[in-house]
């Protein structure tokens, strides 16, 4: 079992034991930082204390981090969308509505699970739950996602993408009219500070770069074709919002009313990159699922 010391500053002055632990690194979720609170692996100047602490300037908080647990993924047979396959990478469709890879709590259904079951061989560069994910898109974004299925096809792959040589185009329906034709939002991203499961545009974030073209204009939404530069958690969804137009349905960062279309009208549409052991480019398309295209032409009935 690790363990992590803390001392509390005076800007975490007041704030509750639980939110300040999980503020301290991304990957740890306030319902597991409550759950080692009440198993006494947090002491607070050498004591157990509740989840809603309150803590003062100096407080020394101690951690026991226990280790990971290994889970185990089962395959699972799923009709899945591959676009292309061969002994080195795979492309698919995913679903609107799909979870890329399993996370403790949410273990089966998942793109990884029907991945296991379709194929034996996928790169372990990720560990157990990423099996082959190079990059992944939200539940409810469709679209392309690449996938390795060594370990060098996983790194020629990951190298791709900080290189920003891998074409990705996303089409999405987002709120507002739009005035011009082109744009490019370039603004760092990072966790919101109010919020620690939500991202947000903030000073000290990673580099991130959207470039976006108006298909065409309905009466109070824009259809666009976004083409990411780089690609950081939520970017399409954050930058949109940032610059006033949020997209529709989007129950995260979208405007409360909104399109019921259970998530945000967002499909991968585009994918393009270097084959890892050929070198020969290669680029696919995915049409609009069915939802976006009915969308589209209820709008355009509206207009």
């Amino acid at each position: 079992m690790e363990k992590m010391e803390h001392t509390i500053l005076e800007t975490q002055k007041g704030d509750r034991i639980d939110k300040v632990i999980s503020g301290l690194n991304n990957e740890w979720s306030r319902t597991q930082v409550q759950q080692w609170i009440k198993n006494g692996q947090v002491l607070v100047n050498g004591q157990e204390v509740k989840t809603n602490y309150k803590c003062n300037v100096g407080d020394q908080i101690e951690i026991q981090i226990p280790e990971p647990v290994e889970l185990e993924v089962v395959p699972e047979e799923m009709d899945l969308d591959i676009y292309y396959e061969d002994k080195d990478v795979l492309v698919v469709n995913k679903p609107k509505g799909m979870v890329v890879h399993p996370a403790p709590g949410h273990m089966t259904g998942t793109l990884v699970n029907g991945l296991m079951a379709h194929c034996k061989d996928l790169s372990g560069i990720n560990g157990v739950l990423r099996p082959g994910i190079v990059h992944r898109i939200d539940k409810d974004t469709s679209g392309l996602l690449m996938v390795a299925k060594n370990d060098l096809a996983h790194e020629s792959l990951v190298n791709q993408l900080v290189e920003k040589s891998v074409t990705r185009k996303y089409k999405a329906i987002v709120h507002g009219v739009i005035p011009h034709d082109f744009g490019t939002i370039d603004a760092p991203l990072g966790r919101d500070p109010k919020d620690r499961q939500s991202m947000a545009v903030v000073d000290n974030g990673k580099h991130a770069v959207t470039h976006f073209q108006v298909l065409e204009r309905f009466k109070n939404f824009t259809f666009v074709e976004c083409q990411l530069e780089t690609g950081r958690t939520h970017q399409i969804r954050v930058h949109m919002k940032y610059i006033g137009y949020p997209l529709a349905g989007d129950p995260k960062y979208g405007p409360k009313k909104t399109l019921d279309l259970n998530g945000q009208a967002l499909h991968a549409g585009v994918l393009g990159f270097t084959h890892p052991r050929t070198g020969e480019y290669l680029e696919f398309e995915a049409p609009l699922p069915k939802y976006f295209e009915q969308l589209i032409i209820q709008l355009r009935n509206n207009h």
